[in-house]
């Protein structure tokens, strides 16, 4: 059996495309703006960015408008990917929220806990998709984790990245916050998915080494099923590494978010034995915004809905904290 990203809403038959924007193409925008512009059951309206040469120079690639105000995308489109600077979540979410647009907000959620509670408030009280773009839950890779229907008993998970670059003005990217907040909150999204039991304790040691919040982080959560995670992020590593191993009562499987690859080991009598899974590659983003236009079209659940979002954020802010308190 071959094996895919989580299961995303089923294929949009309605002749109408779903009328989509961008605000903010940066590093990460500039690729939603790719992907919904090959993407034929969407139709991107347009592109908003504070930086206007930047956005008119993605809108010209793909032929569309820009947008000169958030407030123009909100006559233009039923939906959105917000991707602008975390800090910046809470206010920009917000007001397309309030005009009845569907949203995907890249993770985390927002700055804040509350933040994060007042959008998924919003967000319901006016009946409007709100997901999160948590795009390892996009990665073909967990498909396989998914169809094993069962709770790990210990998992480790590594996310090691270089420092990112500088840029003219403005702090490298991610380094606004910790890496807890910006790698590691991947790992913390899945493992939630996986585990389904509350925590129960968090250890928790990291250091800032070039930004002013921390650059490199290891916890220790013990869930209140008896599960273990132990997670590795750093974001001053000379190499890339996104890894994921996962132990059950009867099997191990080791899974490269990187390399969508991965192997399972099981117990044979005295021995263990090693099998390669067969995986079928796609790109992780992609997936992740294929599914949000089908849930727009069809009004369906996402993947990663902003509730679960703010959970994960929840526990980030907890183990934010829980790092400054040993530092202290």
């Amino acid at each position: 059996m071959i094996f895919g990203s989580s299961k995303p809403a089923a294929p949009n038959t309605a002749a109408r495309r779903v009328k989509v924007g961008v605000i903010g193409v940066g590093a990460l925008g500039q690729h939603h703006a790719r992907i919904y512009a090959e993407n034929p059951e969407a139709q991107l309206m347009g592109v908003y960015d504070v930086d206007a040469s930047r956005a008119a120079g993605i809108a010209k690639k793909h032929g569309v408008a820009v947008f000169p105000t958030l407030e123009s995308a909100v006559a233009q489109c039923e939906a959105v990917s917000v991707v602008v600077p975390t800090d910046r979540h809470r206010e920009v979410a917000g007001l397309l929220l309030k005009h009845g647009l569907h949203l995907l907000v890249e993770k985390p959620i927002a700055a804040t806990t509350t933040e994060a509670e007042q959008l998924v408030q919003l967000a319901s009280e006016k009946q409007l998709i709100l997901q999160v773009g948590h795009v390892e839950r996009f990665n073909p890779v967990l498909g396989f984790l998914d169809s094993l229907q069962k709770p790990p008993r210990f998992i480790e998970a590594h996310r090691l990245a270089p420092y990112p670059p500088q840029r003219e003005g403005l702090a490298p990217r991610g380094t606004e916050v910790s890496v807890v907040l910006d790698l590691m909150i991947h790992d913390l999204e899945v493992i939630l998915h996986l585990v389904r039991s509350p925590v129960k304790t968090i250890h928790a040691v990291g250091i800032p080494v070039l930004s002013p919040s921390e650059d490199i982080a290891n916890v220790r959560l013990l869930f209140e099923n008896g599960c273990v995670a132990n997670i590795t992020a750093s974001r001053i590593s000379p190499e890339k590494m996104r890894k994921i191993r996962t132990f059950f009562p009867d099997c191990y499987v080791s899974l490269d978010y990187q390399e969508q690859s991965g192997e399972i080991y099981r117990k044979d009598g005295a021995a263990i034995t090693r099998e390669k899974i067969a995986i079928e590659r796609g790109e992780p983003l992609a997936n992740e915004l294929r599914s949000f236009v089908r849930c727009v079209a069809q009004r369906g659940q996402p993947v990663v809905s902003g509730a679960h979002a703010a959970e994960a954020l929840k526990l980030a802010v907890a183990i934010v904290h829980r790092l400054r308190e040993g530092a202290s």
